[in-house]
């Protein structure tokens, strides 16, 4: 990567000094990462696998005159990859996510303590009572009023490069990828968006891709219901058995059910002269 916009994704940030990869491993985006090996392979031809993989990326870096590094390893795919890479893995971030089990939201709130089965079902009723529209659309559908609440949701959290244009750019590409398996949950005063959550059904898993609300126009408990209470109801319906809710705000997600692990970065031996970002 010769510029990175993203600077969850900048290693100067992250990683310790001296280290300044510019080749990713694994994924670039989503905060998620695990070399793709068959889950049929044995021990030891998965461990050669990645050893070539390593090779591989080293390669490719060394003919840049840079290193490499893998981002936000699941802490399985860490543990797998550190003995090959030189250095301790660093921890990057936590990672949340949420149990699902039963077959209903009724099972979710049963397994949580008694006092945040109440807490969900105050959160639930007083939502409710605001009268919002709730609505399960299509990416496709409201990209564009999605993209202006993710912008200022971005500027509330120091991103103010990304603008209303660069993210209705965003999840304009992302429907036109994704096409019916980009799903919203939106609520709606009147007319009006007043917020929204993307996520995606993917295997056993409800993911969390981007949830944004109007702070300008606060509705009781508007952001929880859609960043979990809605999610998981979708999630019940579509038979999947966990809500993968990511990164930061973990706290919250804990009192929700969510049970944490880390995300870690794996770098390759010192970089060479003039491979710095």
């Amino acid at each position: 990567m010769h510029d990175e916009p993203n600077d969850a994704y900048r290693p100067a940030g992250l990683l310790p000094a001296g280290l300044r990869p510019r080749v990713i491993a694994g994924a670039r985006r989503g905060y998620h990462s695990s070399p793709l090996t068959a889950p049929a392979l044995d021990r030891v031809r998965r461990d050669a696998c990645l050893a070539l993989l390593r090779d591989a990326a080293r390669a490719l870096a060394d003919r840049n005159g840079t290193t490499h590094w893998w981002p936000y390893l699941t802490a399985e795919a860490a543990a797998r990859l550190a003995p090959l890479y030189p250095g301790d893995p660093v921890r990057l971030e936590d990672d949340a996510v949420i149990p699902l089990p039963g077959i209903d939201f009724g099972a979710y709130v049963a397994s949580l303590p008694s006092r945040r089965r109440v807490g969900v079902r105050r959160e639930r009723r007083e939502f409710a009572a605001a009268g919002l529209d709730v609505r399960h659309l299509a990416l496709a559908d409201c990209a564009e009023e999605a993209g202006v609440l993710l912008s200022g949701h971005q500027r509330d959290h120091g991103h103010d490069r990304d603008g209303v244009d660069a993210m209705t750019g965003l999840l304009r590409r992302q429907a036109a990828s994704m096409g019916g398996a980009a799903r919203v949950v939106t609520a709606y005063e009147g007319r009006r968006m007043a917020g929204f959550c993307l996520y995606y059904h993917y295997a056993a898993t409800t993911w969390i891709r981007a949830v944004a609300v109007d702070r300008t126009h606060p509705a009781p408990h508007l952001y929880f219901n859609l960043m979990y209470y809605l999610p998981v109801q979708d999630a019940y319906a579509h038979g999947t058995r966990a809500l993968h809710a990511g990164m930061t705000t973990i706290e919250a997600k804990r009192r929700r059910g969510a049970e944490v692990s880390g995300l870690y970065a794996l770098a390759d031996r010192l970089p060479g002269p003039g491979s710095g970002l």
